[in-house]
């Protein structure tokens, strides 16, 4: 299909550590899309921010500007479009 983005990742279960995207431009955003059934956090260290990033959330970032993670959570299970 038609897309503004280069590519997705499909990130299924997994622990995001700290990282910049190194593929991104560094004038546009990055569409993050949680999905599944976790109770995981967002961490943008470089704002000191944590965000709730419970299933059915759109994040838009600056990814290769501004380090962001996503560490172990509780429970569920965790698949996220990148």
């Amino acid at each position: 299909w038609p897309s503004i983005y280069v590519g997705i990742d499909v990130i299924v279960n997994q622990e995001t550590p700290p990282h910049l995207d190194k593929v991104s431009a560094p004038s546009l955003l990055d569409l993050l899309v949680s999905l599944g059934t976790h109770d995981a956090q967002f961490h943008v260290s470089d704002l000191s921010s944590i965000f709730g990033y419970q299933p059915g959330t759109m994040i838009y970032l600056a990814g290769k500007l501004l380090h962001h993670s996503v560490p172990k959570w509780e429970k569920g299970e965790r698949i996220a479009l990148a």
